[in-house]
């Protein structure tokens, strides 16, 4: 038995043990509800189920250490009926407590509405999901880590540092990035912004309170489960945003999307594949360059993972780069000239 398949089965038993004492101890189902994203046509409603006690008073987790956020008692396969405008779906919850809903005409105008999701002996949630407007023809994707907060993932025992041990609001942005996003979005007005991330779900919330708290535009998330998988024992980021990416391209067939990431990991050529495959769909391409230092922590070299310039040479798709957002910001309108 391959070791990825251990680890799931010491997982699933793990929190089997742990979801019969909570149940025990009258625990029951409650439901977070994650920003979720659709068309005129058809959206996606996410969330997950947990348990939780229902007697716990409401803690402040913006400010708490970041490991609490992880340890969590999924429920799987529980009924949920989720309800966005005009139509109702009954659905279940995936083997890891996941939700993600299909719904089709929904009825709804381009903009912010609320879902409804209950789940059984639980309450009721709210779910926020952007409607973009069949009109719109411009939108952004982008990374989180090392792009607009400061983490140096991939690196593990510094990502464990920044997201297990710091409290969530001593998280630090990365400068002038919010500076540059807004700068974007005067060129591009109402443009979505879909945050792409291998970031685990489990810090949504601490999320969204940073990116609110930094001056960064609301979107919904698409994060990653952290556990083990049936071809390894972690998730993997590359194949997570190929896949997010091309699902966006689906939704979104009239949309061309300007990349923004950071050279830490492997962005640059994850959108420039995504460039080359669909030249229709990307505009552009903006790269956060990571220091030596940065690198070095983030994976442990001084040179990049992969190098901007030789990967943006397959594509004819306009490329930026610079080491904050204000870097960035001075050749936006290049940039967007270029793009169009």
């Amino acid at each position: 038995m391959a070791i990825a398949d251990i680890a799931r089965k010491l997982e699933s038993s793990a929190n089997s043990f742990a979801a019969k004492r909570a149940r025990n101890r009258g625990w029951v189902p409650s439901v977070t509800g994650y920003s979720g994203y659709g068309s005129m046509d058809v959206a996606h409603v996410l969330g997950r189920v947990l348990l939780e006690d229902p007697n716990r008073r409401p803690e402040e987790t913006w400010a708490q250490r970041g490991y609490r956020q992880f340890f969590t008692i999924e429920v799987a396969d529980i009924p949920v009926t989720v309800k966005l405008g005009a139509t109702t779906v009954d659905s279940h919850a995936d083997s890891q407590g996941y939700i993600d809903v299909r719904i089709e005409d929904h009825g709804l105008d381009a903009g912010w509405h609320e879902a409804t999701i209950d789940v059984q002996g639980g309450q009721t949630v709210i779910a926020p999901v952007l409607i973009v407007s069949a009109e719109t023809t411009v939108g952004f994707v982008s990374d989180i880590d090392d792009t607009v907060l400061v983490t140096w993932l991939p690196r593990a025992w510094t990502a464990a540092w920044n997201s297990w041990v710091r409290k969530t609001n001593n998280r630090k942005p990365v400068e002038g990035m919010s500076s540059f996003y807004q700068a974007l979005h005067e060129k591009h007005p109402g443009a979505p912004v879909i945050y792409l991330s291998t970031g685990a779900w489990n810090t949504y919330e601490t999320l969204t309170d940073f990116l609110a708290s930094h001056g960064f535009p609301a979107g919904p998330m698409l994060l990653t489960d952290w556990g083990p998988t049936p071809t390894g024992l972690f998730r993997n980021g590359t194949e997570h945003k190929k896949v997010a990416l091309r699902n966006l391209f689906l939704t979104y067939p009239g949309v061309e999307w300007i990349l923004i990431g950071d050279d830490g990991q492997h962005d640059p050529r994850t959108y420039v594949d995504a460039a080359v495959e669909h030249p229709d769909h990307v505009r552009g391409i903006a790269i956060r360059n990571l220091s030596p230092e940065e690198q070095l922590l983030a994976h442990g070299t001084l040179a990049p993972l992969v190098e901007v310039n030789s990967s943006a040479s397959r594509t004819n798709i306009p490329v930026i780069q610079g080491t904050n957002g204000y870097e960035l910001e001075a050749q936006l309108e290049q940039f967007v000239n270029e793009a169009e």
